[in-house]
C-alpha cells in the first residue's frame, strides 16, 4: 500500500521512510572524513599545557624552555590572548588560558605550536609553572551551604537555585523516603577533541571544527580573538559522536590564536586521556526526596533537594538546574510540590550539557521513589505508575498544561503485556549468564529481576531562550534535472539529521535528487544539535523553506501551465528561499515559585529492564529491555529506531558501569581502559513500540525523540537489579560491590 508521503515524494525515500544515510556506507567502512583526517600543507600542530592541580594560584609561568626548542612556533598564555579573556556558553566565566589561578585539574594554562605533533607535546611539558597548592572544594553540599567554604567563583558558589513551589499540604497516610546519588559520567564519544584552524588573508581565520553549535561556537570565539564574527568562519568537520559535550568550547580558540599568532595553518587533537579533561561532563547529583500518598497509591505530595555539582564553570548547569526542578517530579499528578534545586561550583571537572540535561538524575531519584511506594502500598510497580500518570489535560509541578497527548497510561500497559524473555531451562550457555565470555559463574548464586521506569523530557530549549534555525533551500537545473539543494547550519553529530532534511526536501518539492550543502555559519544560526531540537526546529525551517519555493514554482505554473518543470526552471533560472523556524514561545521560570510555560513540548519514554544477578559476585547481566516511547510522527523509522537503542545503551551505562571516578578534584579513571562504556556483548536484545500520537504544534507533527530513552532506562534497570538482591541500591552506578559486599540481603 503506497502511503501519502510516498505519493507526494514520487519515491519511498521521503517523510516516514527509512530513508538510506550517506554518510552511513562512509562511517562503515573507514572512509568518512571526521575533524581529526583534517590535513593541510605546511600545516603546524598545536599542543596544550594543562594544570596538574584542582585549585592553586599561579605564581610564574616560563615558556622560555618550550620556545629555545627546534620546531617550535609559537608558545601562548593569558597574556597573549587578542581580545576578551573570557568565554562561557551563559556566564563568560571560563578563561580561554588560565591567568592568576586553576580551578580544576585539567585547566588549560598555555598552548604551542610546532611542526611535529610530539614535538609540540614535548614542548608543552616544557614550560614551567610555579603553582601555589589550596584548598580544593569539592563538597558540593558544603559549598551551597557552608558559608565558611572558600568561594569558587567570584559570583559565589551557587550557580542557580530554582525552587517549585505548588500547594501547602505536606501529610499523607504513606510516607516514603530516600536519598540518591548519580555519579558523573561522560559522554564518551570515540572522536576526541579536533580541528583545524586556517589564517585568512583578510586578517580572520577560517576554523574547521567538530561542534554541536557553529554560531554559539562564532560569537564566544570572535571576542576572544579581536575580531568581528563575520572574520571568524566556521564549518562543519566530521563529528564522532557528540551527546552534549561539544556543546561548550575546547580547543577552538587555541588553535585560532596558534593559527593567527603563526601565519600557519594549526591542527589540535586531543589524545583519549586529554579529551576526558577537555569537555564537560553530565553532573553528578545528590537528592533526597519524600512521597506522601493515600493508601490506595495516589500521590498527596512531593518534597525534594536536587544538588547538581557543576563544577568549576558554569557552562549550561543554569538550564540543567531549571529542567531538574521543572521535570523533578515526573510524569505523575501530584497537586503539593516542595523542589529546591541547586546547580553549585566546586573545583571537580566542569559539567554541561550531556543527553537528558538534568532530567536524567531526577528521573533515577523519582522512580526509585515510586518503586518505594508501590511496596509500602501493597501495589505493582505498573499500577502505582498508571494510578498516578499524567495525561492530557494535566499540569506539570510548574503549572504548565500538557496540551498534547501524553497517553502515558497506554504506554504502561503496553509495556506490560509486552511477552517476557524464557527463563533458561536445562543446559545453559555459560556466555549468557553474569560474567558473560569470562564465565565467572555456572548458574549458582544467579536471581532474576524485572523492573521498570518512566521518564519525561523536555524538547527544544526553554525558558524563554529564542530558539529557532535557519534554512535556505534552492531548486535549480544541474544536467537537465531538477535539483534541491538545502543549506543549514544544523550540525550533523550522527544522529541522522542530513537525512532527514533530505526527506523533507523531496516530500514537500516531490523531486528526488537532494543534496545537503556541508553545514557553516555563511548562512543563517541553526541552533545547538541538542535538547532533540534539530528534527524539530531545524526539520521545521527545512519545510518552511520548501513551502516557500514550492509557492514560487506553482505561480511559475500557473503562469505556463504547458511548460514542464525543468522548462520552467530553465526559464526562470534557479528559485531559491531562506526561512526562519521558531517554535511557540517559552517562559522562565518564576525564581520563587517556579510557576511558568517554561517548556514547548515534553516526550515520554517508558522502560521494562530484565537482568540475571550473581548475588555472589555483585556481577549484573541485562537480559532484555523492553520500551515504549511516543514520537508524535515517524520521520525515518529505521534512524528512530538507533536513536532508541543508543540512548537506552547510554541509560544502561549510568546504571552499571560508567562513572568518572573523581577523588579530591582528581580524575582517576581518564582512559576507556577504566572508563567502561556498554559494548555490544553488554547490549540485550531490545523489543520497542513506538506510538504516532501527533503534537498540532510541531513540523508534521513530531516529537523529539533522541533524550528520552536515557531517562528511563537508567532507573528501569537499577530498579530490576533491586528486584533480583532485595537491596536498596540508592546510588548509579551499581557497582560489584554494592551487591556483593552488601552487608545484608533482604
Amino acid at each position: 500500500m503506497t502511503t501519502e508521503t510516498e505519493r507526494r515524494s514520487g519515491s519511498g525515500s521521503g517523510v516516514g521512510a527509512s530513508a538510506q544515510r550517506p554518510d552511513g556506507t562512509l562511517k562503515v567502512t573507514g572512509e568518512f572524513a571526521y575533524s581529526s583526517d583534517l590535513w593541510l600543507e605546511g600545516m603546524l600542530w598545536g599542543a596544550t599545557l594543562r594544570s596538574p592541580h584542582p585549585s592553586a594560584w599561579i605564581r610564574s609561568v616560563d615558556v622560555g624552555p618550550a620556545l629555545a626548542m627546534p620546531g617550535v612556533f609559537a608558545v601562548l598564555t593569558h597574556e597573549d590572548v587578542p581580545g576578551e579573556k573570557f568565554y562561557g556558553l551563559e556566564h563568560r566565566d571560563q578563561p580561554v588560558l588560565a591567568i592568576d589561578q586553576v580551578r580544576y585539574q585539567g585547566e588549560p594554562v598555555a598552548v604551542v605550536a610546532a611542526d611535529h605533533p610530539e614535538t609540540a607535546r614535548r614542548a608543552a611539558a616544557a614550560i614551567v609553572v610555579e603553582y601555589e597548592v589550596r584548598e580544593a572544594v569539592v563538597d558540593p553540599r558544603r559549598a551551597a551551604f557552608d558559608p565558611s567554604c572558600p568561594q569558587v567563583n567570584p559570583r559565589g558558589n551557587v550557580v542557580r537555585h530554582q525552587p517549585v513551589r505548588v500547594g501547602s499540604t505536606f501529610e499523607a497516610e504513606v510516607v516514603v523516603t530516600g536519598e540518591y546519588e548519580v555519579g558523573m559520567q561522560d559522554q564518551a564519544f570515540l572522536g576526541p577533541e579536533s580541528g583545524l584552524a586556517v589564517p585568512a588573508e583578510d586578517g580572520g581565520v577560517d576554523l574547521y571544527i567538530a561542534t554541536q553549535w557553529l554560531h554559539v561556537d562564532q560569537g564566544q570565539v570572535a571576542p576572544c580573538l579581536g575580531l568581528p564574527p563575520g572574520k571568524v568562519r566556521l564549518s562543519l568537520a566530521g563529528v564522532g559522536g557528540a551527546f552534549g559535550a561539544r556543546e561548550d568550547l575546547s580547543m577552538q580558540i587555541h588553535a585560532s590564536m596558534l593559527a593567527l599568532r603563526t601565519g600557519r595553518p594549526v591542527k589540535m587533537v586531543y589524545g583519549r586521556e586529554e579529551s576526558f579533561f577537555g569537555h564537560v561532563h553530565r553532573h553528578p547529583a545528590r537528592m533526597r526526596y519524600e512521597h506522601g500518598a493515600t493508601a490506595d497509591g495516589r500521590l498527596v505530595y512531593v518534597r525534594a533537594e536536587i544538588l547538581l555539582d557543576g563544577g568549576a564553570y558554569c557552562s549550561s548547569t543554569p538550564a540543567v538546574v531549571g529542567n531538574a526542578a521543572s521535570l523533578g517530579v515526573g510524569p505523575y499528578e501530584v497537586g503539593n510540590v516542595w523542589i529546591d534545586a541547586y546547580g553549585v561550583y566546586t573545583n571537580n571537572p566542569p559539567c554541561g550539557a550531556m543527553r537528558g540535561f538534568g532530567a536524567v538524575q531526577a528521573c533515577y531519584a523519582y522512580e526509585s521513589q515510586m518503586d518505594r511506594l508501590a511496596e509500602a502500598c501493597g501495589l505493582s510497580p505498573v499500577e502505582i505508575r498508571v494510578r498516578n500518570a499524567v495525561s492530557q489535560g494535566s499540569r506539570l509541578a510548574t503549572g504548565q498544561l500538557i496540551d498534547t497527548p501524553a497517553p502515558l497510561a497506554e504506554m504502561l500497559e503496553r509495556l506490560a503485556a509486552m511477552p517476557m524473555p524464557e527463563e533458561a531451562s536445562g543446559e545453559v550457555d555459560l556466555r549468557a549468564l553474569p560474567g558473560g565470555v569470562a564465565q565467572t559463574t555456572h548458574g549458582e548464586g544467579v536471581r532474576r529481576g524485572v523492573g521498570y521506569g518512566v521518564g519525561i523530557k523536555n524538547i527544544c530549549f526553554s525558558e524563554g531562550f529564542d530558539d529557532y534555525s535557519t534554512a535556505r533551500v534552492r531548486v535549480e537545473l544541474i544536467g537537465g534535472e531538477p535539483h534541491v539543494l538545502v543549506h543549514t547550519a544544523a550540525a550533523e553529530v550522527g544522529q541522522g539529521l542530513v537525512t532527514v532534511q533530505a526527506q523533507i526536501a523531496r516530500t514537500e518539492l516531490g523531486i528526488e535528487t537532494v543534496t545537503v550543502a556541508p553545514a557553516d555559519t555563511s548562512v543563517g544560526s541553526a541552533g545547538s544539535s541538542s535538547a532533540s531540537r534539530q528534527s524539530y526546529v531545524t526539520g521545521g525551517a527545512v519545510k518552511t523553506a520548501c513551502e516557500a519555493v514550492r509557492e514560487r514554482l506553482d505561480g511559475l505554473r500557473a503562469a505556463h501551465p504547458e511548460l514542464s518543470l525543468e522548462e520552467l526552471l530553465e526559464r526562470s533560472g534557479p528559485v531559491e528561499e531562506t526561512r526562519e523556524y521558531r517554535h511557540r514561545p517559552t517562559y522562565p521560570l518564576d525564581p520563587v515559585t517556579g510557576q511558568g510555560d517554561s517548556h514547548t513540548q515534553l516526550a515520554l519514554c517508558v522502560h521494562r529492564a530484565v537482568v540475571d544477578v550473581d548475588v555472589e559476585l555483585g556481577l549484573v547481566k541485562v537480559v532484555e529491555l523492553a520500551a515504549v516511547q511516543d514520537v508524535g510522527k515517524i520521520l525515518n523509522p529505521l534512524a528512530l529506531e538507533g536513536q532508541i537503542h543508543g540512548g537506552t545503551a547510554q541509560g544502561l551505562g549510568l546504571a552499571l558501569m560508567e562513572e568518572i571516578q573523581v577523588r579530591d578534584g582528581r580524575v582517576l579513571n581518564p582512559s576507556f581502559t577504566d572508563y567502561l562504556i556498554p559494548t555490544i556483548l553488554d547490549m540485550p536484545p531490545m523489543r520497542l513500540s513506538i506510538l504516532e500520537n501527533p503534537d498540532p504544534h510541531a513540523p508534521y507533527g513530531l516529537r523529539g525523540a533522541g533524550e528520552p530513552p536515557t531517562l528511563s532506562s537508567t532507573p528501569a534497570v537499577a530498579a530490576a537489579v533491586r528486584a533480583a538482591t532485595g537491596l536498596e541500591l540508592p546510588r548509579v552506578p551499581i557497582r560489584p560491590e554494592d551487591v556483593a559486599l552488601a552487608p545484608a540481603r533482604a
